[in-house]
């Protein structure tokens, strides 16, 4: 029993191990196919020549520093993506070099063994030959049935003989492909290797050019920091704006919700009784307005396939760089200011168009301190897209996934189109970034 128990000890250790070495292992549970690598170093390819282009555009912006920094943190980070990307690639090159030269090892053997086979057949087969023609030998049988089976003796050798040629020739057309295969392969690794070693000097720059922006931006921190206080206060005024605005939406669409519910329940009905019906109805509506949508049937339908879709959403803008992250940190070049930010903010370039993120309907079209902001409603959830030009839409429209609804206006304190992008359930913001499909 003790030997036993033992046992069992020893081989749950052992399973332990394994599951343990499994775990630890970075390509555990994230191996990725070839073309899925290959569309993932394309996206990174496309963004990081996206990213490029906005960086070329602010370094003669001297208004545009902290942006231009922004950028270059975005940059460097699609940049280690790559690389990351290109090692995956390369370690599943040679992992397909590998499973080739073991493949061809074995083919080399089989084919060894096959001639040997195929030598030793046409050896007897010349033996026989030498001994009694075939013809002669038929001929001699003692009866027909011997006949028949000498006959077919000579058919088999003969289809053997033809057989074990054609598996030989199947065999070096295998062999040859195979080779031909590494020799492709060794061909995209060096070319992989070069783009590789070509994006880490690449990188390698960035991070110094990051290190000179932080010092420039040190010298003039304080500038900064006025600045960035006093575009905190606009924000919070157009921040206080949205939110009243949703408030309203909320209250509208309650009070509808509420007035068809009680014209619905008060048919066939004595008006005393719809009378306190509707009273009751209201003062629940009253309760609930400042908390949650109602929705109607067709609006929950709405609600759960946006829901379903989360981490998987459009981007409001097909290009851009994320300069501005969501929620409250010091900011990441002048920590002595507190980033307040409800949303995500997207630098792009000029008439890049504003895209809706998912069916809905425009709750509202503002104009806040100068600058045009378009609400969509999905059901509970609102989608906010601020700094818009040349709006396309209007309150009560229905729009579509995608389906453009402006484009991204001027910022005139930095000189940049910057799209400053929300999400609300209902009166409090979520992290647009969890929602939105990774780049």
């Amino acid at each position: 029993m003790q030997c036993n128990h033992r046992n069992i000890a020893k081989w749950l250790f052992i399973w332990a191990f394994l599951i343990g070495l499994c775990s630890y292992s970075p390509l555990y549970g994230q191996k990725k196919s070839s073309s899925q690598l290959k569309k993932d170093k394309q996206k990174l390819e496309t963004e990081i020549a996206n990213t490029q282009n906005l960086l070329k555009k602010t370094e003669k912006n001297q208004k545009a520093s902290l942006q231009q920094a922004a950028v270059l943190r975005q940059q460097i980070n699609n940049r280690e993506r790559y690389i990351t990307t290109l090692n995956n690639e390369i370690l599943q090159i040679e992992v397909q070099q590998e499973d080739n030269q073991q493949t061809i090892n074995t083919l080399q053997k089989k084919l060894e063994y096959m001639k040997t086979d195929y030598a030793q057949m046409v050896y007897m087969a010349y033996r026989h030959r030498r001994l009694m023609e075939k013809i002669t030998f038929i001929l001699a049988a003692e009866d027909f049935q011997q006949m028949f089976h000498r006959l077919r003796y000579y058919t088999m050798i003969s289809k053997s003989m033809k057989d074990q040629v054609e598996q030989i020739n199947s065999v070096k057309e295998e062999l040859q492909t195979k080779n031909e295969e590494i020799i492709q392969l060794k061909g995209e690794k060096l070319n992989v290797l070069s783009g590789k070693e070509k994006e880490i000097k690449q990188l390698e720059k960035d991070r110094n050019q990051k290190t000179k922006n932080a010092e420039a931006l040190k010298k003039k921190s304080q500038q900064l920091s006025s600045e960035l206080k006093k575009k905190q206060q606009e924000r919070k005024k157009i921040d206080a704006a949205i939110q009243a605005a949703i408030k309203a939406e909320i209250a509208a669409a309650n009070a509808k919700a509420a007035k068809k519910s009680s014209s619905s329940s008060s048919s066939g009905k004595s008006s005393s009784t719809s009378s306190s019906s509707s009273s009751s109805s209201s003062s629940s509506t009253s309760t609930r307005s400042n908390a949650t949508i109602t929705l109607t049937p067709e609006e929950k339908t709405l609600n759960n396939s946006f829901v379903s879709n989360k981490g998987s959403l459009p981007w409001p803008v097909a290009k851009g760089a994320k300069v501005g992250e969501y929620g409250n940190y010091p900011h990441p070049d002048v920590p002595s200011v507190t980033v307040e930010n409800h949303g995500i903010d997207i630098m792009t370039e000029a008439g890049t168009p504003v895209r809706a993120i998912y069916n809905g309907e425009v709750t509202a079209v503002l104009d806040i301190m100068g600058a045009k902001v378009v609400m969509i409603r999905h059901g509970e959830y609102i989608s906010v897209y601020q700094n818009v030009t040349g709006v396309k839409v209007k309150k009560g429209d229905k729009v579509t996934t995608k389906q453009t609804i402006g484009t991204v206006a001027k910022n005139a304190s930095t000189n940049t189109y910057e799209l400053h992008f929300e999400l609300w359930k209902n009166t409090a913001t979520v992290n647009p970034s969890s929602w939105l499909a990774r780049r």
